[in-house]
């Protein structure tokens, strides 16, 4: 990438679709399913036959409007369905229902961290339109033109999209992995959409292009589809500016055109001819009525937004946790939040609960593969957990086994040690005993330390470890060592 970031300054805007989580689609009653038997969801006005009339989805109305609030963008009081014209075969009216020059909602602001600083990439748009049906091409390479028959299923033709427009302010491929990451997070935390990349819930396709430093013209733009990964998403915009760099510095055209992404290769190749907003013909959708989305619907939709990531990141590095701490944390399940926000509350150490809720916790759950939604394991109790570490009930390693009976359903932290007789051994005199008998059966370390040999004291401290059978307190094992020899 140097030919990039010292000649040549990438530019890139990303668009996003994403499926809205509603029951029914965006302008008929049908089901919004995935996975179900093709063509099973659709009606009339799925299939666009004569005489079918679209009505709006109230809900995926609610739905934009949570996504523009969240993005910081002017929800405004006007909008209108456009009829955005074109062919394709999974695409029943031949043209789609959008928005073009009034949509919901308009210049916003995400706030991303690339690797190089937090900066504010701004959002063009936030619209509202129907998904089209999904084409599965048959035969080689699965793809049209290889295929040797093309199957259309309509079932998801029709559900609610939401499509967010970056400006071109992304200027690296770190930069637009993080930019998807954090908007994919922000629409996930809001519940309007399961975000599933996978399953196409939310697609990401990136607009690419380079111009000389210092230049303020924008260079020929080339769209990527078929990024289905954030890792696929900065590997495609990383390649295109390396075949963009290459390109003009061997005089070569660079076509406004969109380019299908190959995983296995790690390349792009050319789909089609880039359409520009002319060629669609927008105008206004005469079956549908203008939205009117007043302060009042506005204000209602903001009063129930949850706490979104960014705040939250912001909050936990307000308790005390380090930036990365922070945004572990911020993105875990909500399960695990909650556990840890209690816990806090319960009187627990800010950066400690967050590390045995990303670590240990964390692993104990992919390790048994069970839900975080099913643990036994509340706020107070990991408190308590913590707690006994610090006042010298258990020691760390001990813990981690305390942790496990909790998890395991086998009661609360002090019964579990209890139980599994793992409660430490802090009492003075008792570990006084311990290390006089170690001292006792080690003359030679004994000489050794006292000769100045400081690393046998940790040899030490082991033995008096191995003699009380983990239970005693290592620091206060450290201390009487340390107290002993020094006579």
């Amino acid at each position: 990438m140097s030919a990039v970031t010292t000649r040549w300054e990438p530019v890139v805007g990303i668009e996003v679709h994403v499926e809205l989580r509603t029951e029914s689609k965006m302008f008929c009653g049908c089901a919004v399913s995935f996975g179900q038997t093709p063509n099973s969801n659709i009606c009339p006005t799925c299939l666009a036959l004569p005489g079918a009339l679209p009505v709006t989805n109230r809900k995926a109305i609610d739905s934009i409007i949570a996504i523009g609030i969240s993005l910081n963008c002017e929800i405004n009081e006007h909008s209108i369905f456009h009829r955005k014209n074109y062919f394709y075969t999974d695409l029943p009216k031949n043209y789609q229902i959008s928005q073009f020059d009034l949509p919901v909602a308009t210049d916003g602001w995400l706030e991303v961290d690339g690797g190089e600083g937090k900066r504010k990439i701004r959002i063009e748009r936030a619209h509202m339109e129907e998904d089209t049906g999904k084409s599965t091409h048959v035969g080689a390479g699965g793809r049209i033109h290889t295929a040797e028959k093309t199957l259309i299923d309509f079932n998801r033709a029709g559900t609610p999209l939401v499509e967010i427009v970056s400006r071109p302010d992304i200027h690296s491929a770190p930069e637009a992995r993080a930019y998807a990451q954090e908007l994919r997070a922000l629409v996930a935390e809001l519940g309007v959409s399961d975000a599933r990349m996978e399953e196409g819930s939310i697609r990401f396709d990136a607009n690419v292009s380079i111009r000389p430093e210092g230049s303020a013209e924008l260079g020929t733009k080339v769209e990527i589809k078929n990024m289905n990964s954030f890792r696929s998403l900065e590997r495609a915009v990383d390649h295109e500016l390396e075949r963009q760099v290459s390109a003009q510095e061997s005089d070569e055209v660079i076509f406004q055109e969109t380019r299908h992404w190959d995983e296995a290769s790690g390349t792009t190749t050319s789909m089609r001819g880039k359409e520009g907003s002319a060629d669609y013909r927008y105008f206004p959708d005469p079956d549908l009525v203008p939205l009117r989305i007043d302060s009042a619907w506005v204000d209602r939709i903001r009063e129930s937004l949850p706490e979104l990531p960014a705040t939250r990141r912001s909050r936990y590095e307000g308790l005390g946790l380090d930036a990365h701490n922070a945004a572990v944390l911020a993105a875990a399940e909500p399960k695990l939040r909650q556990i840890y926000d209690a816990a806090v509350e319960a009187g627990a150490d800010a950066a400690t609960a967050a590390i045995w809720t990303t670590g240990e916790v964390t692993a104990w759950l992919r390790r048994t593969e069970t839900d975080p939604e099913q643990i036994d394991l509340d706020g107070p109790a990991l408190a308590k957990l913590v707690n006994m570490i610090e006042q010298g009930e258990v020691s760390a390693s001990a813990a981690k086994e305390v942790l496990d009976g909790v998890l395991s359903g086998e009661g609360s932290p002090k019964d579990v040690a209890a139980a599994r007789d793992l409660i430490q051994v802090s009492d003075r005199s008792a570990v006084e005993e311990i290390v006089a008998a170690v001292l006792a059966d080690n003359p030679g370390a004994v000489t050794n330390y006292q000769e100045g040999e400081q690393k046998v004291i940790g040899f030490l401290v082991g033995q008096v470890m191995r003699t009380s059978g983990g239970k005693a307190d290592p620091k206060l094992a450290n201390e009487i060592l340390r107290e002993k020899l020094a006579r």
